[in-house]
């Protein structure tokens, strides 16, 4: 390894800090809401963040949480002048290959806590890798950035030169949320190490020659069927699940759940002031998505997380954030990449290493496959019918049983050596 390299440790609550979080759980202060119950239409209500508030105050232990994490090894790697943390599990199995999971917001690299070890020792006898999981900039127990700019090329180019720092001169790519987003543009831009790429949540444009004039002649019945969509409407043509207004990135009018990211994207720094005085405040941004983007079996209105993803896990997960106070920093990638150059778009480009594509039923955005395929050069695809945006946490052995699949095909097809 690089000198820049240094092993890192998942430190303990300081007493004083911790005092101050138990104080403001116990004092916290409610919103007044409707008399009728609205579920969650108006966002997160009292019912599902109370109970959770008084479980961190009273129960979560993070020493616990803490002990499991320092079972991995941790670094610190200074990458373009920032301290960028990462998780590093090299296998001890012969042709494994290297690995970078990517995830995204609200969550952390705890997201992938439950497989990081069958990865590593290729559990069931299949592919093994060297895992590598990074904490992005401004997430956790990485450097916030201090100057503008760090977008999805930004953090791309960092990523790309961790995996260069650590030795590895080819790698394979997983990512959800900004690591699907990031990855996406480092699987276009970073070819010569990055040689697969795993996403479960592909953003791909329709297959319109405005978009790619070769279409007309390459894919040519993707064309006709998407047009037919127009006129008929995109589920009638693609099916239940594919709605136009997904494309939507801070359109509210169209798509209500874009709501955060109209604010994450245009005014960051107003919202932060809450979300990082507020450790209550902190855990219902955060649950509302936990919520909202995962797979609850039929009973979405009357839980607040689905029984696949346990308190300890999502507290684990918020107290991350709270204690390295990085929510401010972590949504500043929204303005940063709603104000990037077109050029550095994720849609932009078609992706022409091996992709595998797995898409989840309560993933936050999904695509037909038409569109992906002529987006990517898709080699693997796979339509699962459970699970959603944390698919690591809620469906680990299915991501796990998928990564592992395209991992063989790389090797078995020469595209990784």
């Amino acid at each position: 390894m690089s000198s820049t390299i240094e092993p890192f440790e998942i430190p303990s609550i300081p007493a004083e800090r911790l005092a101050l979080l138990k104080q403001k759980l116990q004092n916290a202060e409610y919103p007044n809401e409707l008399e009728k119950d609205v579920g969650w239409e108006y966002g997160a209500p009292r019912w599902a963040v109370e109970p959770l508030v008084k479980a961190w105050l009273n129960d979560y232990d993070w020493e616990k949480a803490r002990a499991e994490m320092n079972s991995w090894h941790h670094y610190h790697a200074t990458i373009q002048g920032l301290h960028v943390h990462f998780i590093h599990e090299p296998s001890t199995v012969p042709n494994a290959i290297p690995l970078l999971l990517m995830n995204g917001w609200p969550s952390t690299f705890y997201e992938y806590h439950k497989i990081i070890e069958s990865l590593r020792n290729g559990a069931n006898g299949g592919q093994a890798f060297h895992v590598v999981i990074p904490s992005l900039p401004g997430y956790g127990f990485s450097e916030a950035p201090k100057v503008p700019g760090y977008g999805v090329a930004k953090n791309g180019e960092m990523m790309d030169e961790l995996m260069a720092t650590l030795g590895y001169t080819q790698y394979m790519l997983a990512g959800s949320d900004w690591g699907s987003n990031i990855g996406n543009w480092m699987a276009r831009n970073c070819s010569d190490r990055c040689k697969g790429f795993h996403s479960v949540m592909p953003l791909c444009l329709p297959p319109s020659p405005t978009n790619t004039l070769s279409l007309l002649w390459t894919h040519p019945l993707h064309v006709i069927k998407f047009y037919a969509s127009i006129i008929l409407g995109i589920e009638a043509v693609y099916g239940n699940g594919f709605e136009a207004e997904e494309l939507a990135f801070a359109n509210v009018q169209s798509d209500p759940e874009s709501g955060y990211r109209a604010i994450h994207g245009t005014r960051p720094y107003s919202l932060a002031y809450g979300l990082a005085d507020s450790p209550v405040g902190l855990l219902a941004w955060m649950l509302e998505k936990f919520h909202n983007w995962t797979d609850h079996g039929g009973i979405h209105d009357t839980e607040s997380l689905p029984d696949t993803i346990s308190v300890d896990e999502f507290l684990t997960m918020v107290t991350i954030y709270w204690l390295t106070n990085s929510m401010s920093s972590s949504i500043r990638i929204y303005y940063e990449a709603f104000h990037e150059d077109e050029t550095m778009s994720t849609c932009t480009g078609r992706v022409n290493i091996p992709t595998a594509i797995i898409q989840f039923p309560a993933e936050l955005a999904k695509f037909p496959r038409d569109w992906v395929e002529t987006s990517v050069n898709l080699q693997q695809y796979n339509e699962p019918d459970v699970g959603g945006h944390f698919p690591a946490l809620e469906t680990d052995q299915l991501l796990l049983d998928d990564l592992q699949r395209f991992g063989k095909l790389l090797r078995t097809e020469k595209w990784i050596n």
